[in-house]
């Protein structure tokens, strides 16, 4: 395998995506990325930060087709950003906003011409040709590059429509809560969609009301890709939800109770998929149905006195999972949790996964989180945990926690705050609990 086309599944009069309440075909499509990549600057490396679905994915082939490499970084921080610069100093900035970006050459999405009525053939890319670097969240740390061959990124949509049984859905419309930029928004948003001869919707609604609106403007067959966070928002809206045909969940452990609310509000089957920026998507499963991950097509995991690693398929090189994995055979395990996440105090061991999902299933509860201070193996630190529980008292909390956890992981103390400083994709980075920390006078 050479070279891989950039699109597949596509009939000639395809739909390729629905951009302000229009259509885009693949033909125009084609001729924006062609537009496209006369304009940008021959350089090694490129930041996509169009916030407009389509324009990203536009931008992302173009510097396919220049051979350059997208850097898609987990925020935009002055000091993440400056990081990058200094890292990969031929860097520049594509953006879709009316203003230029502080410290990048920037270069703005242009207004396509519409005078060209020849479409160009689909390009082939090199599949050995380094596509992006994604970055890691930063939960536990400092971000660190990943670099994702076209090859992999192919492998790896191609591996997750089969897993999801994507093909009985052909021309999907897909709309992601999630932005582009990160590992399963790339992956499921764009890639999929590139590669499953779906249509992709072009913005990222954030409010419920806006993002029910745009689903029910689109036809069927139609995919909502999203969050936890932002499920549990959608679901909890008491008007009617418009039927979808399939809800994609991922980037944080979803309760069954809520997979269980949003099938039936949306009358849909829902899968959550597992997987790291390091190796990707690595596994679904039916959350109503089954604990059980079933890992895609072409991968195994094994476990040794390390950890849990997975390889075969779109991992090109071995990769040690940051989760407690419990396996079921080569291909299935049960998720305990992440490595970094395990709580041990006085002698009874538990994981912030855990007691997460029980702080949050206490009724009331909007959004919640535990956290440990410092070290875990200081003697000073102690369990924090913050809630956003509009009229709840921290007594009633407190209550509801001993009637689920051991009276050792109670949190000391208990915050109530009116929201969690999550990232775009519904993530507490721990830089953002240290500050809250700090803000609230919280210590270990």
């Amino acid at each position: 395998m050479t070279d891989i086309a950039l699109l597949s599944g596509y009939a000639k009069d395809a739909v390729f995506a629905y951009r302000d309440r229009q259509l885009i075909t693949v033909e125009q499509f084609l001729r924006d990325v062609a537009q496209l990549t006369e304009v940008l600057p021959a350089r090694r490396h490129i930041f996509n930060l169009c916030s407009d679905r389509y324009h990203f994915v536009v931008g992302f082939c173009a510097a396919l087709l220049k051979r350059q490499i997208s850097l898609l970084p987990p925020n935009q921080t002055p000091d993440l950003i400056g990081q990058l610069k200094s890292r990969y100093a031929d860097v520049y900035c594509l953006t879709d906003d009316a203003k230029p970006y502080p410290a990048l050459e920037t270069v703005f999405y242009p207004r396509m011409s519409a005078t060209s009525s020849v479409t160009p053939p689909t390009p082939m890319i090199p599949a050995a040709q380094i596509a992006a670097l994604v970055f890691t969240s930063g939960s536990t740390g400092q971000p660190l590059p990943n670099e994702k061959s076209w090859r992999s990124l192919v492998r790896s949509a191609a591996a997750e429509i089969d897993s999801l049984g994507l093909h009985a859905y052909p021309g999907m419309a897909v709309l992601g809560t999630v932005p582009a930029q990160h590992m399963y928004g790339l992956e499921t948003s764009v890639l999929m969609v590139m590669q499953g001869g779906f249509a992709l919707h072009a913005g990222r609604p954030f409010y419920p009301a806006d993002v029910l609106d745009e689903l029910a403007a689109l036809p069927r067959p139609r995919c909502l890709v999203t969050t936890p966070i932002h499920l549990r928002a959608l679901v909890s809206k008491s008007s009617e939800l418009p039927p979808l045909d399939l809800i994609v969940c991922a980037t944080a452990p979803l309760a069954p109770q809520l997979a269980a609310a949003a099938e039936k509000c949306f009358a849909a089957p829902l899968y959550e998929i597992y997987g790291c920026t390091e190796a990707g998507q690595v596994a679904s499963r039916r959350t109503v149905e089954t604990a059980e991950w079933q890992a895609f097509a072409g991968l195994t995991l094994r476990e040794d006195g390390r950890g849990a690693w997975v390889a075969g398929g779109h991992v090109e090189c071995e990769v040690m999972l940051q989760d407690v994995i419990e396996l079921r055979g080569d291909a299935r395990f049960l998720l305990h949790g992440r490595t970094a996440d395990l709580v041990n105090i006085a002698g009874k061991r538990t994981s912030l996964a855990s007691l997460n999902y029980h702080l949050n299933s206490i009724a009331g509860v909007r959004d919640g989180v535990f956290f440990m201070p410092g070290e875990k193996d200081n003697a000073a630190s102690r369990l924090t945990a913050f809630v956003v529980a509009p009229g709840l008292t921290r007594e009633t909390l407190m209550q509801a926690l001993r009637e689920r956890i051991d009276p050792a992981f109670l949190p000391r103390p208990l915050r109530l705050v009116e929201t969690l400083p999550r990232n775009a994709t519904g993530k507490l980075p721990r830089e953002a609990l240290n500050a809250l920390c700090a803000a609230t006078g919280t210590s270990g």
